[in-house]
């Protein structure tokens, strides 16, 4: 179930945040979104959710018009973890992972506890929300969204507050939904966990596609120095790179 996106543009507050994007995301793959602050990443992952409406083209998944779509239906098959994610009540990480299966009306407790399981917060799953660190926080909002058990996750720098090993065993998890023939797409800032771990990277600037391909197309040497302005190269094989500016 393909979700794309058809020369979108996207204008908030009077300026152009995304210019005629036009992307087909496949299941069973990881895509990488890359970019500097403020080249639209978050606004297109919304877009894909169906949170964020544009002024010109469309999105669609599996061929049809997300608009479309029931927000219920839409729910069911398209997880969205946002980059700053709220709790407004100070539940137990297992009813917040819990509330991921809201759009299904059940409790398909064996989802929660899969969910938990792969971020490791089976432990904690009794514990307020209040008692948990930054990034424990982080991994309970995105075992909600692995508990809707959706066709399609979609994370706004999911590994932004987690520590060197959550980071590799997150990224783990997302891989192994990859292999069960979801579709996963991050918004990522480091290029070389986007390297190393995704099958496509898409790079944005100013609002525009200005790379997308394999990593190793995608985040060449070239279009790292015209889009951030860093001079940089790659260092070690292939699933092991570590990019040095300089």
């Amino acid at each position: 179930m393909k979700l794309a996106t058809q020369n979108i543009h996207v204008t908030l507050r009077g300026a152009a945040v995304l210019r005629d994007v036009s992307a087909a995301f496949e299941p069973g793959t990881i895509t990488a979104i890359c970019g500097p602050n403020g080249a639209g990443k978050s606004t297109l992952l919304s877009v894909l959710a169906g949170l964020t409406d544009s002024v010109g083209g469309a999105v669609t998944l599996d061929g049809q018009a997300l608009s479309g779509l029931p927000a219920r239906t839409r729910a069911q098959r398209i997880g969205y973890l946002p980059q700053s994610g709220e709790v407004a009540w100070d539940v137990s990480v297992r009813n917040l992972v819990a509330l991921g299966r809201l759009p299904h009306g059940d409790e398909g407790a064996q989802f929660v506890d899969a969910a938990l399981e792969s971020v490791h917060l089976t432990a904690m799953a009794a514990r307020p929300i209040s008692t948990l660190s930054g990034g424990e926080k982080a991994r309970a909002l995105l075992a909600r969204v692995f508990a809707g058990d959706p066709l399609w996750v979609l994370a706004d720098e999911p590994l932004a507050a987690l520590d060197f090993f959550h980071q590799h065993e997150v990224l783990a998890s997302l891989r192994a939904a990859a292999n069960l023939g979801k579709g996963v797409v991050l918004v990522l800032h480091d290029l070389a966990l986007a390297m190393n771990h995704a099958d496509r990277v898409l790079v944005l600037d100013r609002g525009t596609v200005v790379a997308d391909g394999p990593p190793e197309h995608a985040l060449d040497i070239e279009t790292i120095m015209r889009t951030w302005g860093v001079p940089a190269r790659w260092l070690g094989e292939a699933g092991a790179r570590a990019l040095v500016a300089g």
